[in-house]
């Protein structure tokens, strides 16, 4: 074996530390840092030498990204001209010049359809049924037969709400933990109001919730925008638009919201 490779030598005969990998993963994660570093703090002869060698990298880095972006284009060259006809499907084969601009386009169709139902809150975290129901036992003879469950987190009720009756009732919503209006944010005009809510469209920890109205944190809820003046194309005045909850209303005390646009 040469006697400059006692290295190769060493790692044959003894191994790799046990932390090698996740050493080496760290000091390629550090060297962005470090080129950051020596770019602001170098001076004189070593920040000239230092510029230099970055310039000659991109340089080399821009032609490596230019050789893959043409290697994903077909030239539309024919290699050598054929003596026998071609079918009709394969006549297009060669006419490739427009291949890349066609992906690009599509991926923007798809980044553009799904902006549409992205809303601000894409993962919540997940609440379980005890902390979200605590178990109520009413009446002498019923106590152990019955089968109520009264909902600790906010709720939002319709107007023409009424209760049922207290012998068939089985989810109570507390008066105190009611809510009627969310302060909502348009995130283009920058403008935040206090609009009224009119149902909850979608609860994602539970379809139960749903039903229930449970005002949780990313909950998609439908608010009157008919104050903000909002007109459609056609020329006729917004009503209803949806918004998701931001914040947790139990914490805050109020229901904060982001219009989605």
């Amino acid at each position: 074996m040469p006697q400059n490779e006692y290295i190769e030598r060493w790692t044959k005969l003894h191994g790799k530390r046990l932390d090698h990998d996740e050493r080496k993963r760290k000091r390629e994660a550090r060297e962005g840092h470090n080129a950051s570093y020596k770019a602001q703090n170098l001076r004189g002869l070593r920040a000239k030498q230092y510029a230099e060698k970055r310039r000659k990298e991109k340089i080399q880095m821009k032609k490596q990204i230019r050789q893959k972006e043409e290697s994903k284009v077909k030239g539309n060259e024919a290699a050598e001209p054929s003596s026998e006809p071609l079918p009709q499907y394969l006549l297009d084969r060669s006419d490739q010049k427009s291949a890349k601009a066609l992906s690009s386009q599509i991926k923007q169709k798809r980044q553009e359809k799904a902006a549409r139902f992205s809303v601000p809150l894409p993962k919540v975290k997940g609440i379980t049924e005890e902390e979200m129901f605590s178990v109520v036992k009413t009446g002498k003879k019923t106590a152990k037969k019955s089968w109520k469950r009264m909902i600790t987190k906010p709720t939002f009720v319709g107007p023409g709400f009424t209760r049922r009756p207290v012998k068939y009732e089985r989810f109570i919503r507390p008066m105190g933990l009611r809510y009627k209006k969310a302060n909502v944010t348009h995130p283009e005009l920058n403008v935040t109001v206090q609009l009224p809510i009119i149902s909850v469209k979608k609860n994602p920890q539970n379809p139960l919730y749903t039903q229930l109205g449970v005002l949780t944190r990313g909950t998609i809820i439908e608010v009157n925008v008919s104050e903000l003046g909002l007109v459609t194309a056609g020329g006729k005045v917004v009503w209803g638009r949806y918004a998701q909850v931001t914040n947790n209303p139990e914490n805050d005390g109020c229901l904060n919201a982001v219009l989605l646009v």
